[in-house]
């Protein structure tokens, strides 16, 4: 149903049609279907009642393609009710012309550190540039996606919609964010946008959103999220040793039967499960019984309520989302208080989980059947490939750090990978599904400069590289900068990085192992000591990889690489940040970050 600020948007709204009619396409040449719509009836107005079709423009930015099939989808309904809609890749939509669109939809993913995907940059900066101009006849709506698992949560939508007011814009419905499993969420905002623009045409059935059935489609691949491959666990060792602080293991996975190829730089997801135990304990705190039959939907069997949290759930870490749940579940007056503060929220989320909640805010009322509105789904977790597809072909390397860690006097697992570590022996086999990342791609020319900067299991897209340029014999400038903790305990793949370093599969190495002086050495300080050559590869047009976690290693190689450019090339603080940005826009500087 559309709430109080939509129906008085419907009661003054006056359509301005433009009959012109196009068909699907994202070329730049396009121009989008304007309308003369100053919000007044005049002579070369309409009004509610006019009988044309309602021009929507939906501009998409994604970064694996979820955003897309989302605009797709709603592309395809709005035609199906009538509409004339037209879809754009944000990088081809002609931003100048903004000002002249009158229904717009943004549908947008974060990616890195709460950024706007590559396709969205131009139009991202556009608007938040001096450019920009006034929209006040636009009236727009923004659907989010992100992964509550980070704190820039939907930060790219967040922003396009925030901008997009402040130029004046009219919100027509709330920003909408969607978790990682966006297909539901997004189903729903789908529906709830087709009714809300079927009321403001007389020639369009107005549309129940109760009525109108929306289903996005799965890529067309041959395994996925919904139908996992079950890959044979063929190896599973220890690549650290005993003295390292945070164990790490190399696994190898069959992909027998698998139609589909990887290519370095490209993820192996796996479907993890809950630890027994954890589910046992959390059960216990809940005062429940662990057979106790649960349906989660109208179209799910009933099943036990051990099996639901084994396998649905996320229940070792904490979400703003869930906290928010809670507060409206649980009848718990002081949660509800605390549930209003975003600090408080940020604070008592880290490293606690369900269990520490239940017990320090004791549920008023909260029954099995609730479960699905407290709780999300059980993320996926993605690994980067560590092999190559080509010297491996019916198989599969990942690198996996072992998460473990003590918080507020109970220690800590980390749900995949100590599932890993110590439940998943060999011959066991594990639910995956490949996922290309079409952002983290290597050149195979051999006169184009590489430069590899990664730390940890970061390490894991270069030895596939490495790997598949060893197999086919190419040499030339690749320099890769790895950091760790310890040269003797963990440096990772140590004998595969100096053979190739040997052969000039790789030609520079640097190194640095953070616990090893005094003073902390991180890969930062390794670029800018070497900011001479480095600078010098950048001008002779090397692509830079940063892979790695985020919060510990990518703000700080982004600020050296702007010191790189302000010390070597005389750019001023903007310049260098632009020169940057431009890089990532021309795919010359490529980040996979978590």
């Amino acid at each position: 149903m559309l709430s109080t600020e939509q129906q008085h948007w419907l009661s003054g709204y006056l359509i301005n049609p433009n009959t012109q009619q196009s068909e699907h396409d994202t070329s730049a040449a396009q121009e989008p279907n304007i309308a003369d719509n100053t919000g007044y009836e005049t002579d070369n107005t309409t009004s509610v009642n006019s009988a044309e079709p309602i021009d929507v423009n939906i501009l998409y930015g994604t970064e694996t393609g979820n955003a897309e099939e989302i605009a797709e989808t709603f592309e395809g309904k709005l035609k199906e009710h009538n509409f004339n809609a037209h879809l754009w890749d944000m990088d081809d939509f002609p931003k100048e012309s903004l000002s002249d669109v009158e229904h717009l939809f943004i549908i947008c993913s974060t990616q890195g550190v709460g950024e706007p995907p590559i396709n969205a940059l131009d139009l991202y900066d556009y608007l938040h540039s001096d450019e920009a101009p006034q929209l006040e006849t636009v009236n727009f709506a923004v659907l989010a996606l992100g992964d509550q698992d980070f704190p820039d949560f939907c930060q790219a939508g967040k922003d396009f919609d925030h901008i997009l007011s402040e130029l004046g814009a009219n919100r027509i419905a709330d920003r909408v964010d969607c978790d990682f499993d966006f297909e539901e969420t997004a189903e729903q905002w789908i529906s709830n946008m087709l009714e809300l623009l079927s009321q403001t045409s007389s020639n369009i059935a107005t549309i129940d959103e109760d009525d109108e059935t929306v289903t996005i489609d799965e890529p067309e691949v041959s395994f996925s999220r919904s139908n996992p491959f079950q890959a044979e666990v063929l190896t599973n060792t220890v690549l650290t040793q005993p003295e390292a602080s945070r164990e790490v293991r190399h696994l190898e996975l069959s992909l027998e039967d698998y139609s589909e190829t990887y290519e370095p730089g490209d993820s192996l997801v796996v479907i993890p499960h809950n630890d027994l135990t954890l589910v046992s304990s959390l059960i216990s705190a809940l005062g429940w019984e662990a057979d106790t039959n649960i349906q989660l939907s109208d179209n799910d069997a009933p099943r036990s309520l051990k099996d639901v949290l084994l396998y649905d759930f996320e229940i070792s870490k904490l979400t703003p989302g869930l906290l928010h749940n809670a507060a409206e579940l649980f009848g718990n007056p002081m949660l509800n208080a605390n549930a209003q503060k975003s600090e408080w929220i940020q604070n008592y989320i880290y490293g606690r989980d369900v269990i520490d909640l239940i017990q320090d805010f004791t549920p008023v009322s909260l029954e099995p059947q609730m479960l699905p509105q407290l709780l999300r789904k059980l993320p996926p977790r993605e690994y980067s490939i560590a092999s190559s597809n080509q010297v491996n072909p019916s198989s599969v390397d990942i690198t996996v750090r072992v998460v473990k860690y003590e918080a507020h006097r109970r220690e800590r697992f980390g749900v995949c990978s100590v599932q890993l570590a110590e439940r998943t022996p060999i011959g066991d086999k594990l639910p995956v599904y490949l996922k290309k990342n079409p952002n983290f791609k290597f050149p195979y020319e051999a006169d184009t400069p590489v430069i590899m900067i990664g730390s940890g299991t970061g390490i894991a897209p270069y030895r596939a590289y490495l790997q598949e340029r060893a197999h086919l014999g190419l040499k030339g400038a690749q320099w890769l900068i790895f950091g760790n903790q310890n040269y003797h305990h963990d440096f990772l793949y140590q004998n595969d990085l100096e053979s190739w370093l040997n052969e000039g599969v790789l030609s520079k190495l640097d190194l640095a192992f953070s616990r090893e002086t005094e003073n902390k050495i991180y890969v930062q300080h390794r670029i800018e000591e070497n900011s001479a050559e480095f600078y010098q590869w950048i001008t002779q047009g090397a692509i830079i990889y940063l892979c790695g976690n985020k919060d510990e290693m990518a703000s700080g190689v982004h600020q050296s690489l702007i010191n790189v450019l302000k010390r070597e090339g005389n750019y001023n603080q903007v310049d260098a940040e632009n020169y940057l940005t431009e890089m990532i826009k021309h795919q010359r500087y490529q980040r996979d970050v978590y």
